[in-house]
């Protein structure tokens, strides 16, 4: 245990090597889970150069973004800046893209580094993380006011080259990548502003929940327990975005969809169907789709200003960025899964209004087709679709300059509700998250999510300091409680420890 003892105090003295240097004034997500969504600008209005909504499913559930709206994919903020104005907090989750100058600034490179630790304290005990993060990105703009941005991530987990926990599945898997992020190009035709290459869209409005973020692919290898910068996915897409006053449309087009990143059997946080007692698991390779126009993903959106309401809706025509588990039974007994992605469609709609003492938010989401597992071992494939609808309701108080109330209700409805499917026809829930800052860099914040259905929940408290600029250092645990079948349960033995040092420049 010493050995990895000073083998986590190197990760973190690693940290300080970086010379500390200025950043922008765009503050970073903040929980894997509560960080508050993007801001948008006001229809018509152009958002600033960071990423279109970065900031933080369960099916398609919890995760959270800073609702300032200044958060850029390469980090380049502080992560302090937690409720901001309660125009930030009525501010759209997905920003419209870059307006081009004639003149653009010279290129510059942003990013941040970060060292995680995590131990899982729950029998057996084990150290489960000991990341490195780096991310750079640079952007820049050519002469016809065109401009592009650049940006990539390598991650490191050194648990994976110190323990032999996990199987050689897993540390292939999860122990070093080397990925490209937002990647772009902006330029202008006509009345419409284009973006073309890598990037985040993000359609929701609620601080944490993903009920109408259907565009964005999360990698779900820690469930959704990272800040929203390394829970997000972006997707190589076009999109187009029209304003006019008070009114902004947006199409966008996904010819090379990314999916969910579930990771391998054996993971710390691998989605494991239901399996009957006394039968045998195995588990084929994620099928993904080929490369076609039928596997190609499409939307549009439209949002206006009416009376202070902000309201939007939109239609999205996908193959499911989430993986459904199929089954086939053979001699033993013996369940053999292979996650497979179907496709579906999804319509529904967002409002924000400033009531005063609060900010309301609300959202309601059709989605078509998906298909979930059911338990019914007489059932060819071991799946059954389920249209659902999905609504949410957020209330978020101010109470004073350095202490901040969300709290929110939600419900998933089975339409057509199939008994051998593990949820209630009717699914209920809701969340609680307090944040306080103390002055002096401190920062503590608690968040509870649970469903009101059963002893099935989530809690999260977290205390930060920010002791210098562009520095944070942020200590917490993640507390998983319910039975093997919950949303949360059936990570019950996964609870941890956890550490973060993080410099933005």
């Amino acid at each position: 245990m010493n050995t990895k003892l000073l083998v986590a105090i190197c990760c973190f003295a690693g940290s300080w090597l970086v010379q500390d240097v200025k950043a922008d004034e765009a503050p970073v997500s903040k929980d894997a889970l509560f960080d508050i969504e993007p801001a948008k600008e006001s229809a018509g209005k152009p958002v600033s150069k960071a990423n279109d909504g970065l900031p933080a499913s369960k099916d398609d559930l919890f995760a959270l973004e800073p609702k300032d709206g200044k958060e850029t994919e390469t980090g380049v903020a502080k992560r302090d800046d937690l409720a901001g104005s309660r125009d930030a907090l009525l501010a759209d989750a997905d920003m419209p893209l870059l307006k081009i100058k004639e003149e653009a600034p010279p290129p510059s490179w942003r990013g941040f580094m970060q060292t995680e630790l995590a131990y899982s304290y729950s029998d057996p005990e084990h150290w489960s993380k000991m990341m490195g993060r780096l991310e750079l990105g640079k952007s820049g703009g050519f002469s016809q006011g065109m401009r592009w941005k650049i940006s990539g991530r390598i991650n490191y987990n050194l648990v994976y080259d110190l323990t032999d926990y996990y199987s050689k599945a897993v540390r292939d898997d999860q122990r070093a990548e080397l990925e490209l992020r937002e990647t772009y190009l902006d330029f202008t035709t006509g009345a419409l502003d284009w973006r073309v290459g890598r990037q985040h869209v993000v359609w929701g409005e609620m601080v944490g929940l993903f009920f109408a973020d259907v565009v964005s692919a999360k990698d779900l290898r820690e469930f959704v327990l990272p800040d929203f910068q390394t829970l997000r996915i972006p997707q190589w897409a076009a999109r187009a975005e029209y304003f006019s006053d008070d009114f902004h449309a947006e199409l966008i087009w996904i010819p090379l969809p990314s999916y969910d990143r579930i990771g391998k059997p054996g993971a710390e946080f691998y989605p494991y169907p239901p399996t009957p007692p006394g039968v045998t698991a195995a588990f084929a390779s994620e099928s993904k789709p080929g490369i076609g126009l039928d596997n190609t993903n499409y939307g549009a959106r439209f949002s206006k200003l009416i009376n202070g309401w902000d309201v939007a809706g939109f239609y999205y025509r996908s193959t499911d960025s989430m993986a459904t588990f199929y089954r086939d039974i053979v001699a033993g007994p013996t369940f053999v899964y292979r996650p497979r992605h179907d496709r579906i469609w999804q319509t529904g709609g967002t409002l924000a209004k400033d009531m005063g003492p609060f900010v309301l938010k609300g959202e309601v989401i059709y989605t078509d087709g998906r298909k979930y597992s059911v338990t019914d071992i007489t059932d060819p494939d071991g799946v059954a679709v389920q249209d659902t609808v999905d609504w949410v309701l957020g209330f978020d108080f101010n109470l004073a300059s350095d202490t901040r109330i969300n709290t929110q209700l939600f419900q998933r409805i089975y339409l057509d509700h199939n008994p051998h499917i593990i949820p209630e026809q009717h699914e209920n829930g809701a969340s609680l998250l307090i944040n306080h800052k103390f002055g002096r860099g401190w920062e503590a914040e608690a968040l509870l999510i649970s469903s009101l259905n059963r002893t099935d929940w989530l809690l999260r408290p977290r205390l930060g300091w920010a002791f210098q600029p562009n520095w944070k250092l942020s200590l917490g645990a993640d507390v998983f409680h319910g039975p093997p079948t919950g949303l949360f349960g059936q990570f019950n033995g996964r609870d941890r420890i956890y550490a973060e040092l993080r410099h933005d420049f």
